[in-house]
């Protein structure tokens, strides 16, 4: 049956306003408006914990084209608040494709809109930054539904781990074992975990315990674990301190730790640097950071919103070891990754800021759970 779609009006914190038509589920969704820059991955961005409480504008002109598949999901359901596309694709071509995309948003009660033209929104995002913003299929007045935009809370200040963590402990398996034989064993404390990151190191022969955000210390230590980890997660890094004092307290016992995205900002935290909003932040799957160490450039995927506060040259004393930024994003020098070192110069814990498991790619930083691997073992 051809889709029927209604009128939908997507209207911003500043007044600005666009008219499209529905797309997904019916209803009225609010959210933080942020665009992503990826062309491919529309469904691991939507099913990313990451995006919990944003509205998500595809930059890619053409979304939908490959359906919805049962295997591509990082997380049990999809996050997004919203959902903002130019030109749906009208049949999904791929071979893995069990419905369409639409089809998947409605099932899930997922309000979008489409026909609107998401190059002139990106630009005004870019221009004015991130900002509140409301998708309506059943409200008509720009004014009224702005008057309700306004009254919503703005992501700083937000703490959403406890909305997206899982219930309760649970247990990934290794494949075979490391490079040396061994099998590992990793707490990872899941602030937003996406399924693709205890995958990763499965493979790299580590079984990986995932808790619960609140798990403290000694239930963490219960399992012995050759070293710990921090997943992604929405919200504002400044209002995790239950996180961090459960970090320094890794820290302290000289635990191998990692951290990616949310994990790196907390570990910047943890180590006495501070927390701000970006303007618009970073989310796609092209952006160019260096490692200072190598000078190599990777191309990375990105999710986030929130950057960590550290000196980009030299090294900073810790009550753990020295710290310094390992990488750097080219496009505009926020800190994308930080390292930690003790007195010899050897590698403790190191962060970073994007995300080496990007099941859509790119696969650049891979080698990021080797060093992890390496550092455990040692």
């Amino acid at each position: 049956m051809p889709v029927v779609r209604h009128r939908a009006l997507l209207v911003l914190e500043d007044g600005r306003s666009f008219v499209g038509t529905s797309f997904g589920a019916e209803g009225e969704t609010f959210g933080e408006a942020v665009f992503s820059t990826g062309m491919t991955g529309y469904q691991e961005t939507l099913t990313d914990p990451s995006y919990r409480n944003q509205i998500v504008v595809a930059t890619a002109p053409h979304i939908g084209n490959t359906g919805w598949n049962d295997e591509d999901d990082e997380s049990d359901r999809i996050w997004v608040a919203g959902y903002v596309v130019r030109d749906p694709a009208r049949v999904p071509s791929n071979w893995r494709s069990r419905r369409t995309l639409e089809e998947a948003m409605a099932a899930q009660g997922i309000v979008g809109i489409a026909g609107v033209d998401t190059r002139a929104l990106t630009r005004h995002l870019r221009e004015r930054g991130a900002m509140r913003m409301a998708i309506s299929t059943v409200g008509t007045d720009p004014q009224a539904l702005l008057e309700r935009v306004l009254a919503q809370p703005s992501m700083a200040g937000q703490n959403l781990v406890g909305e997206v963590t899982t219930a309760a402990p649970y247990v990934v398996p290794a494949i075979g074992t490391s490079r040396t034989g061994r099998q590992l064993t990793l707490a990872a404390v899941d602030l937003g975990i996406k399924s693709m990151t205890p995958h990763r190191l499965a493979e790299r022969g580590v079984q990986t315990t995932v808790f619960p955000a609140d798990v403290t210390y000694e239930q963490l230590m219960a399992i012995r674990p050759d070293g710990v980890f921090f997943s992604n997660g929405p919200g504002d890094p400044a209002t995790a301190d239950a996180q961090v004092a459960l970090l320094q307290q890794v820290l302290a016992a000289g635990t191998p730790f990692f951290g990616i995205c949310f994990g790196n900002q907390l570990f910047g935290r943890a180590l006495g640097f501070g927390t701000y909003k970006l303007k618009y932040g970073h989310r796609g799957i092209n952006q160019p950071v260096m490692d200072l160490a190598t000078r190599k450039v990777e191309v990375t995927a990105h999710n986030h919103g929130f950057a960590v506060d550290a000196p980009r040259e030299g090294g900073t004393a810790t009550p753990y070891g020295e710290a310094r930024v390992s990488h750097v994003n080219l496009n505009d020098d926020v800190v994308e990754g930080l390292a930690l070192h003790d007195a010899y110069g050897r590698m403790k814990a190191f962060s970073v800021q994007y995300h080496p498991e990007a099941a859509a790619g790119p696969h650049d930083s891979s080698y990021l759970f080797d060093r992890f691997v390496d550092l455990m073992e040692a």
